[in-house]
């Protein structure tokens, strides 16, 4: 019994030091992290507004209702998504032909890959900066080339309504491209010469052995890449907000960008931590999806 006891009372002590140990990290997680985010879900249930000596009331769903009925809300959704799908099927397509092509043995890879990973070093406010300098009507040099080519060169890129989110995805595709080519790049140089080199000699061509040799290795790198991206991307706001603020007429508003719009330029805190939340749970679906897939792929 005497040993029992002790045993106990030695596994108590571990379990206050293994939290000692964890304590320092714990705090400011849940104070930068666990806190806000636990405020930001109480205030979506209330009526706060921008002022002082304002009073905040508890209107349980009145907000939530209200979302449901706001067409502005519905139609930024939609934007959100084709954004975000958008950016990630052609982020995929592109670092996956410019990882095959880095991963190749070619002169100057080393240069070539440096230079792929350009963009992951240049913040969003920044690029988005260059890329309205690049797209701009008068002097881009985007319609510059247009023009030399005997094109139309007069495109107003990011101030007309048809070609303005298409111009955007082109920015987050570039923008994004650099984490999943070295992903991807990655992933390639794991996958075995020897399974190559045997369909080579049954007579695979070099589509067959990349159909069913390359893509069923990287099948677990391009789940759990591609998944992350679509969160990443449908949580986008610096790259768009500093290219078009949503406009024209709102063709790129995207969620988080009429969030901060009620937030911080309508004052209705409440209504648009209500649209956070909403926007939380969207994702919080977009991470379980992932999770399972990758769960799947280790099973399999």
């Amino acid at each position: 019994m005497t040993t029992l006891a002790g045993r106990r009372k030695r596994r108590r002590g571990d379990g206050r030091d293994a939290w000692l140990l964890v304590l320092p990290a714990l705090v400011p997680v849940v104070l930068i992290s666990v806190y806000p985010l636990v405020q930001g879900i109480l205030l979506g249930f209330t009526d706060a507004e921008a002022g002082l000596n304002q009073v905040t009331n508890f209107n349980g769903l009145d907000n939530y209702e209200k979302l449901l009925h706001n067409e502005l809300f519905w139609a930024s959704f939609r934007i959100g998504l084709i954004w975000a799908f958008g950016v990630t099927i052609i982020q995929f397509l592109a670092s996956l032909g410019l990882a095959l092509l880095l991963n190749a043995d070619l002169r100057l890879r080393w240069l070539a890959r440096t230079l792929a990973l350009v963009p992951w070093a240049m913040p969003p406010v920044v690029i988005a900066i260059m890329w309205r300098l690049m797209l701009n009507p008068t002097y881009g040099p985007v319609n510059e080339t247009l023009r030399t080519l005997g094109l139309p060169g007069d495109i107003n890129w990011l101030g007309d309504f048809s070609t303005a989110l298409p111009a955007v995805i082109v920015v987050g595709v570039w923008a994004g491209m650099p984490q999943t080519t070295i992903t991807l790049l990655a992933g390639l140089q794991n996958v075995s010469g020897d399974l190559h080199e045997a369909a080579a000699i049954d007579g695979a061509s070099t589509w067959q052995r990349f159909w069913h040799v390359t893509l069923p290795a990287l099948r677990p790198v391009i789940l759990a890449i591609t998944s992350l991206d679509l969160i990443w991307n449908f949580n986008s706001f610096a790259l768009v907000f500093v290219l078009t603020a949503g406009g024209p007429g709102g063709k790129t508003m995207l969620p988080m960008l009429f969030a901060y719009n009620e937030a911080f330029r309508y004052g209705n805190f409440g209504y648009a931590a209500a649209l956070g939340n909403v926007m939380v749970v969207v994702i919080a679906a977009f991470l379980f999806f992932y999770l399972r897939g990758q769960a799947r792929s280790r099973e399999s």
